[in-house]
């Protein structure tokens, strides 16, 4: 029968062994996670990692080739999709192995996530060496195919995101002081990204197939910095728990300083989402 708890036990820190050229309690804690990594998850991991430096490598096509860093055809879409997605599937695959859910369906969910980031990714970087827009592109044939894709490929990661968003509800998360509410939270703010992500994909569809693809490529600024904010909440605040569990602080403390990193988070998508809403 499948086991409904996925997160292994972690071994105390002061009982791990020292590795003779590593004395970095961070180096030594990523190393401990990759070795104990069922095969699913350093696929995703090393995904990731891929995705990122993708990203960063785009820096540098940027630095010498030049161009414009804003608008539907730049650089600068490689660069953040890349180290954007390469990072929230490294932090999606860390994450859910707190989640009381099925280890197989976990696997599953998580090896289909990262085939979906490397589509997005490689649809965007595609279009970019060829000096066209990735998105609401319907200009010829094959652009309406990447763009379709890409628009499938959202929706696809909309579905996934959810389920893991709703598991993280559905039984309490497991992990260190604060984790449960870090995840439960940066869950929630998870799905306020998918919704202005779905909301941009929409109005921009709308507006291509009514004839204004102009419009369409400038329809998004609005929602991008809500968008931009509320992705990223599922590795920010489980990261923090993680790091307050490696002090001495009381349960009480890292309880009181999550909840205020929580608020601050929410502030920050809150003023985003005024944003949004004044030049929407």
């Amino acid at each position: 029968m499948e086991s409904a708890q996925n997160h292994r036990p972690v071994i105390p820190q002061d009982q791990l062994p020292e590795h003779p050229r590593d004395r970095s309690p961070l180096t030594g804690a990523v190393r401990d996670l990759w070795r104990a990594a069922l095969p699913s998850e350093r696929l995703c991991y090393a995904t990731g990692a891929v995705l990122t430096f993708s990203g960063l490598a785009h820096l540098l096509v940027f630095a010498v080739d030049g161009g414009p860093w804003d608008g539907p055809v730049s650089w600068r879409k490689p660069v953040t999709f890349g180290v954007s997605f390469g990072l929230t599937l490294i932090a999606l695959t860390w994450v859910t192995s707190y989640l009381r859910i099925g280890a197989r369906t976990r696997n599953v969910l998580l090896v289909v996530f990262a085939a979906d980031c490397v589509l997005e990714v490689g649809g965007i970087t595609l279009q970019a060496w060829r000096r066209v827009p990735s998105h609401l592109d319907m200009e010829s044939g094959f652009d309406t195919a990447v763009s379709m894709s890409l628009a499938v490929g959202g929706g696809i990661l909309v579905v996934l995101l959810s389920v893991f968003a709703v598991a993280s509800f559905r039984r309490r998360p497991s992990g260190p002081t604060g984790m449960p509410l870090a995840l439960r939270s940066g869950f929630a703010i998870l799905l306020v990204a998918l919704a202005s992500g779905a909301a941009m994909i929409a109005r921009g569809v709308i507006l291509t197939k009514t004839g204004h693809q102009e419009a369409a490529y400038h329809s998004t600024a609005p929602l991008k910095p809500l968008h931009g904010v509320s992705l990223h909440a599922v590795l920010v605040l489980p990261a923090l728990a993680w790091l307050m569990s490696r002090t001495a602080w009381s349960e009480r403390t890292r309880n009181g300083v999550m909840r205020g990193a929580v608020a601050c988070y929410a502030a920050a998508v809150a003023a985003a989402g005024v944003w949004a809403a004044i030049t929407y």
